[in-house]
């Protein structure tokens, strides 16, 4: 937990989490370390459905790492039973290295963006700080999701 979070922001990275379960996120596993404003830090606790065939992180679970919290760097939504969604526009992806089973982190930051459309940088790293990917991403918020309060969860 980051020194600057409260301790009502656990429980509020819980409600977050609970709003990414549904389809194929909620296959992935990944949960909020921090989320705030125009940042977000995912955790993701790689095992084996998690590997490609070499026994390292797929490729796949990279990217998806790195669209979704380039996505979610620029949809923060504080409000209980409420989301902003974003959808992706363009991701280039470069991955740098390779990591088996164990913690890794994917660190999204909105660097531009008007009412709806946004950019964002991110990167996914492992538990000794090494970076295994990094992306950058355009994202547009869905209707009523430029608005702060964003649209009640409807799942």
């Amino acid at each position: 937990m980051s020194s600057s979070m409260t301790p009502d922001a656990v429980p509020a990275l819980n409600q977050a989490a609970d709003k990414f379960k549904h389809g194929f996120l909620g296959t992935i596993g990944f949960h909020f370390l921090e989320w705030e404003e125009d940042r977000v830090v995912l955790g993701l606790n790689v095992v084996e459905k998690h590997l490609n065939l070499g026994n390292v992180i797929h490729g796949g679970v990279l990217a998806t790492l790195l669209d979704v919290s380039g996505a979610c760097s620029g949809s923060y939504c504080p409000y209980p039973g409420r989301v902003r969604k974003a959808l992706t526009l363009s991701l280039t992806t470069t991955f740098t290295g390779q990591a088996g089973p164990g913690l890794v982190r994917a660190i999204g930051v909105k660097r531009a963006g008007g009412s709806r459309i946004f950019n964002s940088s991110m990167e996914v790293l492992d538990a000794n700080d090494r970076l295994l990917a990094f992306g950058e991403g355009t994202f547009r918020l869905r209707g009523g999701s430029e608005d702060p309060k964003g649209v009640p969860v409807d799942y």
